[in-house]
């Protein structure tokens, strides 16, 4: 028998519809519990389409002009935008939940996945609730909505938080750069949302500078022995 490495072909149409099936079944999900959708653009090559005549805009971005009076978790009208088109699965925040979004390496700290980590348990029983990345280094922090961000994330540049008029592009779209994963998925965590001030107060603590540990000067043999 002889083994090939090469993938086997499958034609785009049915690609396109593998992706419609599986956003819409992702959004119907997010709708069940209560999380309002709104369709984004659809990745076509190395931009998104949103289908608006002039839409001059290449990135991920709402395919709707009006996307967040049109955001719902009615399963008829989200079966109807998936019907056409892979649009990415856009969250709308704010009203349900809001996002802090933070470099990859400070979130890392935060749920205890740094490589000497132990793991997303950890993070979850800090009392954390979904977290999701991206590829591009960015991790989504979904908490309950309508507090400010803290003083001490305020000032960073890095730090992001998506209240009302935003949103985030969910799993398992695909991005320029790759996929939108979950590293706490909801299900884990009972689709329960964490406290904002309590996430805010594990991001500070894990952006203080670490102090090194102190090394105590070495004694030699001779004293060491007197």
């Amino acid at each position: 028998m002889q083994w090939t490495s090469r993938q086997p072909f499958v034609p785009p149409a049915l690609l396109d519809r593998l992706d419609r099936v599986r956003l819409r079944r992702a959004a119907l999900r997010y709708a069940a519990h209560g999380w309002d959708v709104t369709p984004g653009a659809y990745l076509t090559g190395r931009r998104f389409d949103c289908g608006r005549p002039g839409c001059t805009i290449t990135g991920c971005h709402p395919a709707l002009d009006s996307w967040a009076e049109s955001a719902t978790g009615d399963p008829v009208r989200i079966a109807a935008w998936w019907r056409r088109q892979a649009h990415t699965v856009l969250l709308p925040t704010g009203v349900g939940f809001d996002v802090l979004e933070v470099p990859a390496s400070l979130g890392r700290r935060v749920t205890g996945l740094e490589p000497a980590g132990t793991g997303p348990v950890a993070g979850i029983a800090a009392g954390l609730g979904p977290v999701a990345d991206t590829s591009a280094g960015r991790w989504m922090f979904l908490v309950s909505p309508g507090r400010a961000l803290r003083p001490e994330l305020e000032h960073r540049l890095d730090v992001i938080r998506h209240g009302l008029g935003s949103w985030i592009p969910a799993p398992p779209n695909r991005m320029l750069d790759g996929s939108v994963r979950w590293i706490v998925p909801p299900e884990q965590v009972q689709w329960r949302l964490p406290d904002a001030d309590r996430v805010q107060e594990l991001l500070v603590a894990a952006a203080r500078p670490r102090s090194r540990p102190v090394i105590p000067r070495q004694v030699s043999t001779s004293r060491r022995a007197a």
